[in-house]
């Protein structure tokens, strides 16, 4: 098709493990200039995503990966920075879409304790001012 645009699809199990399709994994492997990834899994599990995609030498990029408790940004972040990866959190502001609430919540569910994706409240005040702090340092400009 001649594209314009680097190409990516992301990598949603570790190559050569159960949940992965052989065939899909190569076609991507061989196919995407920026390899992505969803790792929902704790520090052990992304240490071993990036150690597995690294022979592939292409930028990488994780989509999808903070879903506390399973993973925080706390556990998550120093090592995407550490191993220069970039990174998407998926939920940002807490609102329509409710991704605050954990995978498989019933309708009107009360607010949990532990929220699932969303970092900020509807009025910009942050769900935990512990993460926005990390978040800040480890984004922010160069020192």
């Amino acid at each position: 098709v001649n594209p314009t645009q680097p190409l990516t699809a992301p990598m949603w199990a570790l190559p050569g493990s159960k949940r992965s399709s052989a065939e899909i994994v190569r076609f991507l492997e061989e196919n995407c200039d920026v390899i992505s990834f969803h790792c929902y899994g704790g520090p052990k599990s992304m240490e071993s995503f990036i150690q597995a995609l690294k022979p592939l030498d292409r930028p990488m990029v994780c989509t999808e990966y903070m879903a506390r408790p399973h993973s925080t940004f706390q556990d998550i972040l120093p090592i995407l920075k550490r191993e220069r990866v970039g990174a998407i959190s998926f939920g940002l502001v807490a609102g329509k879409g409710n991704f605050y609430f954990p995978w498989g919540s019933k309708k009107g569910s009360p607010e949990p304790k532990v929220w699932h994706h969303d970092i900020l409240r509807p009025d910009g005040t942050p769900y935990d001012a512990a993460e926005t702090a990390l978040i800040r340092r480890l984004t922010g400009p160069a020192r």
